[in-house]
C-alpha cells in the first residue's frame, strides 16, 4: 500500500482493480502480465490514480 501510495494511487481502486484483474491473467506467473499491475504501471485505469491541482 506504500508504494501505491507513493506512486499516486488510490489504494483501494488500486486493490479493487488487482482483485478484478489478476484472476482473469492466463498465466499467472507472466512477468509481463503481472508488470502491467504494478503500482508504477503507466497502464493502470485513471480511475486508480490521484490527481493533484
Amino acid at each position: 500500500m506504500e508504494t501505491a501510495k507513493a506512486n499516486a494511487l488510490k489504494p483501494h481502486a488500486y486493490l479493487q482493480h488487482l482483485f478484478e484483474q489478476l484472476p482473469q491473467l492466463a498465466d499467472p506467473k507472466d512477468p509481463d502480465a503481472l508488470s502491467k499491475l504494478a503500482p508504477w504501471s503507466t497502464t493502470l485505469p485513471l480511475i486508480c490514480r490521484i490527481f493533484s491541482k
